[in-house]
């Protein structure tokens, strides 16, 4: 009855187990099959394990041990590789790696299939019989110490870089870190007090199969009923890292949780960024970042500071993070360089101005257009008309042609000065400063608008000197 419990017991839950892994295997991802192996060479141990348990003959529980190490030999390394792939440190899985950590495993299994030759790994094999049923009796040699030194180190470094990757993580992935942790720790305590003989059923039986197939069996149901592993920590970490924006995220104390890497090129002493340091430490000199992470309230600010003698607009931003059931439970706050940004807005601005002074310079430069030369150009045109129409003679138009002539002459300069300027001034308003005789300047202004002045019965009458030096843009004069 007890050999069958035993026996019965292991190959049941092995065939469970295997077919849990070989399920994920083909449904999840890479990493996950990396755990889907580890766990069918548990299978492999266990399933053979307790074929042996029901056998009777020394030769057939020797053959069953050949099998049983395929599972054993190869079941710590299958459990580093998981480890990395499933963290994110696939970069460490080069041949300088990979050879030391399956160089052993391949020289236990060689070891156990040639041990009748060396010794090495058993030094000697019996059948007990002082149980209810027979037991391979078995004596240690030196390699079976050195595999099992390995399974150890294997076991705890591949925990190790599961909980120092994931300790600081959100609770949900903590939990998922908390299932794989203890599907390596559990089994393992239970091999150690085999090894030591703490628990050791009739001498011989070892309960480490019944252990790693028990966590198993609980790991592979949580991983396909409540797609355990689907939301993978190094998925967030990896958007993390890839981030600009600084993020920091808080905990209901305050406390720092989680950082990426963008935040520390934002905060003028980057070292004082851990996990754990308190809100009021780390912005203990920005009193407005700390009062929107004391906030329950979404909020933006704007912050000027300097860092490295360089200014840095920073645009702050706090997400409170709230629970339905049990409140406020954290803050995210979000870091962005806005000095590019205002120096664009800045340069932008800038520019519109200029576009609004350019177009007041297009209306001025029409209007003096239309106002001082409209008057000369239609009397010609006029003129022209009075002539085809025989109001006025030839000799009339003749006698008149000199003094058309003279201002036509006259709106011509005025034209070129207004080309001349408006040119100059295309390119942003200039204000060129000179020497010149405003005289010469008035008399031009004054011969241009004499015939228009007769007409109206109006005189216009210089009264100065021959030469006054001013110092001005004659251009802009010249327009006035």
């Amino acid at each position: 009855f007890i050999h069958n419990a035993f026996s019965i017991s292991l190959i049941i839950s092995s065939l469970l187990v295997g077919g849990l892994s070989i399920y994920i295997a083909f449904k999840l991802s890479d990493s996950t099959r990396w755990m889907a192996l580890t766990m069918f060479l548990m299978t492999i141990w266990g399933f053979f394990y307790g074929l042996e348990l029901a056998s009777n003959s020394l030769d057939q529980m020797i053959n069953l041990i050949y099998l049983e190490y395929i599972g054993i030999s190869f079941i710590p390394a299958s459990w580093i590789v998981f480890s990395l792939i499933y963290t994110g440190y696939k970069k460490w899985l080069r041949p300088l790696i990979l050879i030391p950590v399956f160089l052993i495993p391949v020289t236990t299994f060689l070891m156990v299939l040639t041990n009748g030759h060396h010794h090495l790994h058993y030094s000697s094999v019996g059948i007990s019989n002082s149980g209810p049923f027979p037991l391979l009796e078995l004596e240690v040699g030196p390699w079976y110490l050195v595999h099992t030194f390995y399974s150890y180190i294997a076991f705890l470094l591949g925990t190790l870089i599961l909980w120092g990757r994931f300790k600081n993580a959100d609770p949900l992935y903590q939990t998922q870190s908390i299932f794989l942790i203890a599907s390596g720790l559990f089994p393992v305590i239970f091999n150690l007090l085999y090894q030591t003989g703490v628990i050791k059923p009739f001498s011989e039986i070892d309960l480490t199969p019944f252990a790693f197939l028990f966590t198993y069996i609980i790991l592979g149901f949580a991983i396909i009923r409540y797609q355990l592993f689907s939301l993978k920590p190094v998925a967030q970490n990896r958007i993390m890292e890839s981030l600009t924006v600084g993020v920091l995220v808080f905990d209901g104390n305050e406390k720092l949780i989680d950082f990426n890497p963008a935040t520390k090129q934002f905060h003028l002493d980057p070292g004082k960024i851990k996990i754990g340091v308190a809100a009021s430490s780390l912005f203990y000199d920005n009193e407005a970042i700390y009062n929107i992470i004391r906030n329950v309230e979404e909020k933006i600010i704007l912050i000027n500071t300097v860092k490295d003698g360089q200014e840095l607009n920073l645009r702050v931003k706090s997400i409170p993070m709230l629970d339905k059931t049990s409140g406020f439970y954290g803050v995210i706050i979000l870091l962005d360089d806005q000095t590019d940004q205002l120096k664009v807005n800045k340069q932008l601005r800038q520019q519109a101005n200029d576009l609004i002074q350019l177009n007041e310079l297009k209306d001025k430069f029409f209007s003096i257009i239309s106002h001082d030369l409209k008057g000369p150009i239609f009397g010609v045109k006029e003129l022209i008309h009075m002539t085809q129409s025989n109001i006025i003679s030839k000799e009339e138009f003749y006698t008149m042609l000199p003094e058309v002539s003279k201002n036509m002459e006259q709106v011509a300069i005025l034209l070129e000065n207004l080309l001349a300027w408006a040119s100059s001034q295309l390119r942003g308003e200039h204000i060129q400063i000179q020497n010149f005789n405003i005289v010469t300047l008035l008399t031009q202004q004054q011969k241009l608008l004499d015939r228009i002045a007769r007409e109206k019965r109006i005189e216009i009458i210089l009264e100065s000197e021959e030469i006054i030096e001013i110092l001005a843009d004659r251009n802009m004069i010249d327009l006035v």
